[in-house]
């Protein structure tokens, strides 16, 4: 089968285009956070799977970080069970807890790895758990009373990131895998936590001092006022948005963990609308993106205007 003329031309600028970005990475570290719709919309999934394997085979090293609060949900509906969420936290007792690492440790990872090594890569998955990949430590959470004071809150086994252990990672991608991680940590005792998966790859991307950090989502970008996406942030526009409340609600810790990771030395965050088929590719090798990014460079490009 041959192409006509135009296609042939119209494929042949794409892979001119794409050339420049392809150079700028490789050999690159890129932490992808998978989660949203891209997880459960099987043409997406596989989209994601073929973006992931091909950022592999020209030179880039991905590591997937994901999510699966819906599988979760899912799961406890069909056990008769309920699971309550504070500020969009899941309070997590320890059946709850058995139940999350099944579905995220189980089945989601293993579908994941299975989706990627399917396209041909070399998929491996693992756990915060394994070789004690992310140590892990209880999350204290606060939230204000009706009389305005501060008082503690207990999500349960809910964790926050105290490390991440970069040798099991840079070891995988050493010997050509693709690290697939389930947000799942543990404390020095051994106890089992789940952790928000945005606040894992922002944390995985800041160890391994990531070139990049792509936070797929369900929704376009941080919006302005006016409704659009706001397409070049820098940390200092952020805590402005944060501080006029353009950013509020779920938001805000999505880009907190972005914020966080190029303030410890990731060179960019991105926040990306993952209902765009293929979106990995498009936010890595075109100049326009399908989202919100945030990054250092910016900054320092508007410092020598």
């Amino acid at each position: 089968m041959t192409l006509n003329l135009d296609d042939a031309k119209n494929t042949a600028e794409v892979l001119t285009t794409a050339l420049p970005y392809i150079q700028r990475f490789v050999d690159k570290l890129i932490v992808v956070k998978y989660g949203g719709n891209a997880m459960t919309d099987p043409e997406l999934e596989s989209s994601f799977a073929r973006d992931i394997v091909l950022l592999k085979t020209v030179g880039i090293h991905p590591v997937v970080v994901h999510g699966g609060g819906p599988q979760v949900d899912n799961l406890l509906k069909e056990l008769g069970r309920q699971s309550d969420r504070i500020d969009g936290m899941r309070v997590t007792d320890k059946s709850t807890m058995d139940i999350v690492e099944m579905v995220l440790g189980g089945s989601v990872n293993k579908s994941i790895v299975s989706l990627i090594n399917k396209h041909g890569g070399r998929a491996i998955g693992l756990t915060g758990k394994d070789a004690n990949l992310i140590r892990a430590k209880k999350l204290m959470m606060e939230k204000n009373g009706n009389d305005g004071v501060a008082v503690p809150v207990d999500l349960g086994f809910v964790g926050d990131v105290v490390s991440v252990n970069k040798d099991v990672i840079n070891m995988l991608i050493a010997s050509d895998f693709i690290p697939v991680i389930a947000p799942l940590g543990v404390d020095k005792e051994g106890n089992t936590y789940n952790i928000n998966a945005d606040l894992v790859a922002g944390k995985v991307a800041e160890f391994l001092q990531a070139e990049k950090l792509m936070l797929l989502t369900n929704i376009k970008g941080v919006l302005g006022r006016d409704g659009e996406v706001v397409t070049g942030l820098t940390p200092k526009k952020v805590d402005a948005l944060i501080e006029d409340g353009t950013i509020s609600g779920g938001m805000i810790p999505k880009i907190q963990c972005a914020l966080d990771a190029v303030r410890s030395g990731v060179k960019s965050a991105v926040i990306v609308d993952g209902r765009v088929p293929h979106a990995t590719l498009l936010e890595i090798f075109t100049n326009e993106g399908v989202g919100t990014l945030i990054s250092r460079e910016i900054d320092a490009a508007l410092s020598q205007s």
